[in-house]
């Protein structure tokens, strides 16, 4: 018979370790839960010959058992220790958008944080009878708290990025709302992910002209889009027309949140047919 006794005082993880060995189909499984001195324990023992899978059992479930109740309140030690200089506000929406982030990697990576945590037990499960929870995450865990290094640092990275570019449309909207229309209405054609200006009179405004008074042009890069939306920010119509052929990206979000109520969307009307069609004898 082979026994692991895993120790802790967290009245969550107990009951958890508890309802989970319950739950999964492993056969010859016993297990108790004892109270002692310093911790509380729960010792599962296993009656049967094949000990490798025991093993893989135990790790499985205590990679469950660390994600579920530590990763999230490890990420926020490490943005504390690392990004005090964040509100807590701030903080918090980091740690949020760090698990988020985490947990969509983990669907496309063939090496994810599971995998890493899990090696780990496995090793230390097959050398010791015994485990204190809180001291194997806090020391055992190495390339995982690694792991979640670099992934706060992405997250940081990313938030700085949104934070700078929520201010630099905050400021174009209070430009924007200081001045006076220059021109009645403009057309937006987006297509293939470049844009096209036309006036009134659906004559192609040319931005290559504005280029050189290009004031309003952020560090967030649209390529050739930078030059229409400088366009848009110099003659300051009152109403915009976006003919979108094809999807909408970050260039037409942005557009919206710059110009707000002055932004309509059209997919259909002619001057969105003509340039389809312009786009299909083009690709043809």
């Amino acid at each position: 018979m082979k026994s692991f006794c895993i120790k802790t005082n967290n009245e969550d993880i107990l009951d958890y370790l508890l309802s989970r060995t319950k739950e999964i189909d492993f056969e010859d499984l016993t297990y108790s839960k004892n109270e002692f001195k310093i911790y509380q324990n729960v010792i599962i023992h296993y009656q049967g010959k094949d000990e490798a899978s025991f093993s893989y059992f135990l790790s499985e479930l205590l990679t469950e058992v660390i994600l579920e109740f530590y990763e999230e309140r490890l990420i926020y030690q490490i943005l504390n220790y690392n990004y005090f200089y964040f509100d807590e506000y701030e903080r918090l929406q980091i740690c949020d958008n760090c698990i988020d982030m985490i947990e969509c990697e983990e669907e496309m990576s063939t090496k994810s944080r599971k995998e890493i945590i899990k090696k780990a037990l496995l090793s230390y499960i097959q050398e010791y009878k015994s485990m204190i929870l809180e001291g194997f995450v806090n020391f055992r865990l190495k390339q995982y708290m690694s792991y979640l290094d670099n992934s706060i640092d992405t997250a940081v990275n990313q938030f700085i990025i949104e934070k700078e570019y929520n201010e630099f449309i905050s400021l174009l909207k209070i430009y924007i709302d200081s001045k006076p229309p220059e021109c009645e209405i403009l057309h937006l054609i987006y297509i293939n992910g470049e844009s096209i200006l036309l006036d009134r009179q659906k004559n192609i405004v040319s931005v290559s002209e504005n280029i050189y008074n290009a004031k309003y042009l952020s560090d967030i890069s649209f390529s050739s889009n930078d030059f229409a939306l400088n366009t848009l920010l110099s003659l300051l119509p009152a109403k915009i027309e976006i003919h979108v052929i094809g999807i909408e990206d970050e260039f037409i979000d942005t557009v919206k949140q710059i110009f707000e109520g002055r932004v309509s969307i059209c997919k259909e009307c002619n001057i969105c047919r003509t340039y389809r069609i312009l786009n299909h004898a083009k690709i043809e």
